[in-house]
This record gives C-alpha cells, structure tokens and sequence, in this order.
C-alpha cells in the first residue's frame, strides 16, 4: 500500500457525505491519444491541467450532477486516492472533489481529450 492510497479490505458501499462528490476514472497516467502514447505527466509540470473524472457518488443536497456523468476538474481539486473494495469483489479507486468550485464543465457523456497544436 503505497501513502497515496488507502486500502479497504472489507466489502463496502460508500456514498458522498452531504454536498460532496466522489469521481472515479480520474484522469491518470499514460495516454494514448489518436495512437499517439503522450507520457505520465503527473507531478510534472505539464501535469498542471485540469482533468476529466466519472461521477461514483454524489452526497445529500448535490442536484446539478448525478452518477454516471463526467465532470471537468481544475487541476489539484481533489483529495487523495481511496480504493474500495465493491460487493462484487471489483476494487474502484476514488477521490472527493470540491464541488462546485473545483468543476469546470459537465457532460452525460465520456469525453475524448484532443490535441491541440499550432504547428498542426
């Protein structure tokens, strides 16, 4: 277990306290992008932008959002990884967000990340 993350061994359901958000899918690591592997830019520098997370949870009093929808985080505006052990056994890593400060844009669908370029 590395300091980043901590580890729930028991099967567990967990929700978003009252006007919180947690997302999953968060934006991490290497990507790839038209076929194009773009490096792990986390920590770095270029790491500073903001980045796109899947709804897991949302708490009592939070109406503008609902699971199942991405959100648009500005960069550093979530909390540390958590992993959950779900009922079927699968492990889903979480993070709380700042809502609403912290979104910058919603959308029912997954987004897809372009590059954009003045030398193209």
């Amino acid at each position: 277990m590395t300091s980043q993350s901590k580890k729930i061994r028991t099967n567990m359901n967990i929700r978003a306290l009252k006007g919180k958000v947690l997302v999953s899918d968060l934006e991490r690591g290497i990507r790839v992008l038209g076929g194009i592997i773009i490096p792990d830019d986390n920590g770095k520098s270029e790491g500073i932008r903001p980045r796109w997370g899947k709804v897991y949870s949302v708490g009592e009093g939070v109406t503008e959002v609902t699971e199942g929808q991405w959100v648009l985080i500005e960069n550093g505006r979530w909390t540390r990884t958590l992993t959950v052990k779900e009922d079927d056994g699968t492990e889903v890593k979480v993070w709380g967000i700042e809502w609403p400060q912290a979104v910058i844009l919603v959308s029912d669908e997954s987004p897809t990340t372009e590059i954009h370029s003045k030398w193209v």
